[in-house]
């Protein structure tokens, strides 16, 4: 298991990560949710020990790595650009590290003829990997990873360069091999929908923090905070204003709720729409644009707010839609110091 305890780094004088703790249990396949510049690769080169905490521990199996060299850790870092070897093929780039370790030939050959079929890649063998497609040399990248049995892998927006067809089928592939290796995994990535398809649970990073952890389910029921929220793109946040205890008053009207947090009369307060069947609360709302999504229409309807129709809409219509309105926590770094808003 990987422990992190109160891990920070700086840079120029600035936070980069603060206070990072969380763990990685046997199997468990972690993502790390954040945009550009939150510390997600930092913090991974710092797991696998090519950049030194400024303060803090990382441990696996309750032995602390402050002391183990990159290479003696036994972790596998996968990244973006595949990092592959041009002059060797397929085979060779798999059995690389395997050969590092002094593995006897013909239990190399049995081992990475085993994988290379679990990567769907069977036949690729004798190919050079300058002849393979994008998704071919991310499978070859994937494969020289696992054949070592790490302890631990990390991946480093691995699927950043491929198509949105391509990346599903991946990370399907990708989450069965974790899955039947129990190999715990890292998965660092900007993407939303990579990150609730791979992941077991999501620990989402904001200015250097976790602002938010729990799986995906869990996040997306209950985001919490205003920004976790909006970055998500779970519903609509508006600011409403308490008129009356447990009354606020928004540009959709005015909603009774019941949350945990402590309002003064008059407070600005953010709130979280989004339509319910199981929803107290009704809105009529005119629609604005429609998009077809497959086997539904997407309506935006004034004030921002998104609507799943099964009959097309036509633009300028009023339609009713029952919704849930929760009460958010402006600061996501409330999310430390509990309080969930409850919905209507």
């Amino acid at each position: 298991m990987l422990e992190l305890k109160h891990l920070s780094r700086a840079y120029e004088g600035k936070p980069l990560l603060t206070d990072i703790t969380f763990r990685v249990k046997t199997g468990e396949t972690v993502c790390l949710l954040g945009a550009s510049g939150s510390g997600k690769s930092t913090l991974l080169r710092m797991i696998a020990g090519l950049e030194p905490p400024d303060s803090g521990q990382i441990l696996f199996d309750g032995v602390e790595l402050g002391d183990t060299p990159a290479h003696l850790r036994d972790f596998a870092l996968v990244f973006q650009d595949y990092e592959l070897f041009p002059h060797l093929n397929v085979f060779d780039n798999v059995a690389f590290g395997l050969r590092m370790r002094k593995v006897p030939p013909l239990e190399i050959e049995a081992r990475v003829g085993a994988l290379l079929a679990q990567m769907n890649m069977d036949g690729f063998a004798r190919r050079s990997v300058t002849d393979l497609s994008g998704g071919e040399q991310q499978r070859v990248a994937l494969a020289r990873a696992l054949i070592t049995r790490p302890r631990l892998l990390m991946l480093d927006e691995p699927l950043g360069a491929l198509d949105r067809s391509l990346k599903e089928e991946l990370l399907s592939e990708l989450r069965t091999t974790l899955r039947k290796t129990k190999v715990p995994a890292i998965y660092v990535t900007h993407d939303q929908e990579e990150a609730f398809a791979i992941a077991d649970r999501i620990l989402l990073l904001h200015d250097g923090r976790i602002v938010r952890a729990g799986t995906p389910a869990d996040i997306w029921s209950d985001p919490r905070s205003a920004w976790v929220a909006g970055f998500l793109g779970v519903g609509q946040v508006v600011e409403g204003m308490q008129v009356a205890r447990g009354r606020v008053k928004t540009a959709f009207g005015e909603f009774a709720i019941t949350c945990a947090h402590k309002h003064s009369k008059a407070e600005k307060i953010p709130l979280l729409i989004r339509p319910s069947a199981t929803g107290r609360a009704e809105l009529k709302v005119r629609v604005q644009d429609v998009r077809f999504r497959k086997d539904h229409f997407e309506a935006r309807t004034q004030g921002g707010l998104v609507i799943q129709l099964t009959v097309e809409p036509k633009i300028g219509q009023v339609v009713r839609v029952r919704v849930k309105v929760e009460c958010l926590h402006e600061d996501p770094k409330e999310e430390s110091r509990g309080g969930v808003g409850l919905s209507v």
